[in-house]
């Protein structure tokens, strides 16, 4: 693990503050920490720049914790370990501004409704080679579980109840050194997610096909690979589809964006979206929730007429005749 000349790095830490040995500790060394320095590469740190961008990290934040990386990574190239500093990392700002879009409005980024998601998955199997129609219903599965691509390869014969039709997350299959691996969920936790009918057809198919081992994957390639968001992406000519279809902004991750949306549409209360969705924070959550607006324009209504009824001056009482 990082084998640079750490006196060196002892140094440079008297010059500086604790935000970057924060970022060390707590971001890096989870990250990076257990792979030899020659087996990283720009596209290790790429992927974990966008995980800590990914997990809500503010931009000083960030731009501390590449400095800090930066740095070692120099050291290991004076010291001739690599000949290039792999964590010199150009156009994170951006993906850092969409990630602020995206965490501000997650619902803009969902499909509509159910035939836009069909005709996605089918115009995606279209534009494969062979037509493959599993890549379908990744697509599929994806949207309507509200899950990671990731976790969707992750995902074993064995996590499936077909009596109650519920899916155990336990892994996610994220690439690394030399290849795809799998490893824990995001949140480190199982989480219990509902199979809706709409896919349960698929899902029993491919359960059929895999065979009785439980440790058999739900979703291959056509060769029976592991498939990752990179492979989905060029396997379909997702970038291509996506334009076509006037969606030029929607991403492998805007999947889970659409089942979240829907979900919440549907009025899941927002305790049990946040469990399917894995949040750690119920903000996040709740950005997923419609605003009512009937019922919010409801409401002005009503107050306006209180003020009204405040404001109105009170009739006098009628004059009482006196009788004798």
């Amino acid at each position: 693990m990082f084998g640079v000349s750490l006196r060196a790095v002892d140094k440079w830490w008297a010059k500086w503050q604790d935000p970057y040995l924060a970022g060390w500790r707590t971001r890096v060394i989870p990250a990076l920490g257990h792979l030899a320095v020659r087996t990283i590469t720009n596209g290790v740190v790429d992927r974990a720049v966008q995980g800590w961008i990914a997990d809500g990290h503010s931009r000083s934040t960030m731009k501390n914790t590449i400095a800090v990386l930066v740095r070692v990574m120099e050291q290991a190239v004076r010291d001739n370990i690599i000949k290039v500093n792999p964590a010199r990392v150009t156009g994170w700002q951006k993906l850092y501004k969409q990630a602020e879009d995206e965490l501000l409005d997650p619902r803009a980024l969902a499909l509509p409704d159910w035939e836009t998601l069909v005709a996605l998955a089918d115009a995606l199997v279209a534009a494969s080679y062979g037509h493959y129609q599993g890549w379908g219903e990744v697509v599929l599965f994806a949207a309507c579980t509200a899950a990671r691509i990731g976790e969707v390869a992750g995902c074993r014969i064995g996590d499936i109840d077909t009596t109650q039709w519920i899916w155990t997350i336990r892994r996610q299959t994220t690439p690394a050194p030399g290849g795809l691996t799998d490893k824990g969920t995001k949140g480190k936790r199982a989480r219990f997610v509902p199979i809706v009918e709409e896919i349960r057809p698929l899902v029993a198919q491919r359960i059929l096909t895999a065979g009785p081992n439980p440790d058999a994957r739900l979703f291959t390639g056509p060769r029976g690979g592991r498939i990752s968001t990179a492979v989905l992406r060029d396997a379909t000519h997702w970038d291509e589809v996506v334009t076509k279809l006037g969606y030029e902004h929607l991403r492998r991750h805007d999947l889970r964006h659409t089942g979240l949306t829907w979900f919440a549409d549907a009025g899941t209360p927002v305790h049990i979206l946040r469990r399917i969705a894995g949040h750690g924070s119920l903000n996040t959550t709740q950005r997923y929730l419609h605003p009512d607006i009937h019922k919010i324009t409801a409401a002005g209504t009503a107050l306006s007429a209180h003020l009204t009824a405040i404001r109105a001056p009170h009739p006098l009482p009628h004059p009482i005749a006196m009788t004798r």
